[in-house]
């Protein structure tokens, strides 16, 4: 005769373990929400972010654009390398420009995915004027507005090239002191993470 057909035969059942079934799903819990809750914690508080960068420029992090800065541009489909300078174009301004063509061309295969650009508030000096035109075909131009600039840059930052990305979202902010290799390494750092332009 089997234990089944014979209650007496049969051993008792022990109760569920209600206790560590909750236990476990509570772990469970833990290990799926619980570095979510960390990383708002983290960002919320601001504990354990690294001090440590990759760029080397003044990162623009507040979703401003082009116009926040007194440019009036569409976006474009590339990645942008713009010079800006409040009043003419002096040496500052000129070096900026010539090293956004040159950062333009190191971008080698990437290169189709920017493109460099200058924005100033007043008209180019004649001489200036005919000199892009002639060395700098594929220079964008574009009208910068003082009172908008003033506001977004602090006063005596002189010359600025900016990367903007291809919403026209301002990326990464370098003055006339930067290093050209520097800017180069972040540009081609942000093409090769980004999957737009």
């Amino acid at each position: 005769m089997s234990p089944a057909m014979n209650p007496a035969l049969s051993t008792p059942e022990a109760p569920p373990a209600r206790g560590r079934g909750r236990w476990k799903l509570i772990l469970l819990l833990l290990v799926a929400i619980g570095p979510m809750i960390l990383a708002t914690a983290m960002y919320q508080w601001r504990f354990w972010v690294p001090d440590g960068r990759n760029y080397h420029g003044t990162l623009i992090g507040d979703g401003s654009q082009l116009a926040d800065i007194g440019i009036s541009a569409a976006a474009q489909e590339r990645w942008q390398l713009l010079v800006t300078s409040d009043g003419d174009c002096a040496e500052d301004c000129r070096q900026l420009v010539y090293t956004a063509r040159q950062i333009h061309i190191g971008l080698n295969r990437d290169a189709s995915r920017a493109a460099h650009g200058l924005a100033v508030s007043r008209p180019l000096a004649d001489d200036y004027d005919a000199q892009l035109k002639r060395e700098y075909p594929q220079l964008g131009r574009y009208s910068l507005d003082s009172l908008r600039y003033d506001k977004a840059v602090p006063a005596g930052q002189g010359a600025q090239l900016w990367i903007v990305d291809p919403n026209g979202n301002l990326v990464l902010r370098y003055d006339g002191k930067t290093k050209g290799k520097d800017i180069l390494n972040d540009v081609r750092l942000l093409l090769k993470l980004s999957q737009i332009g």
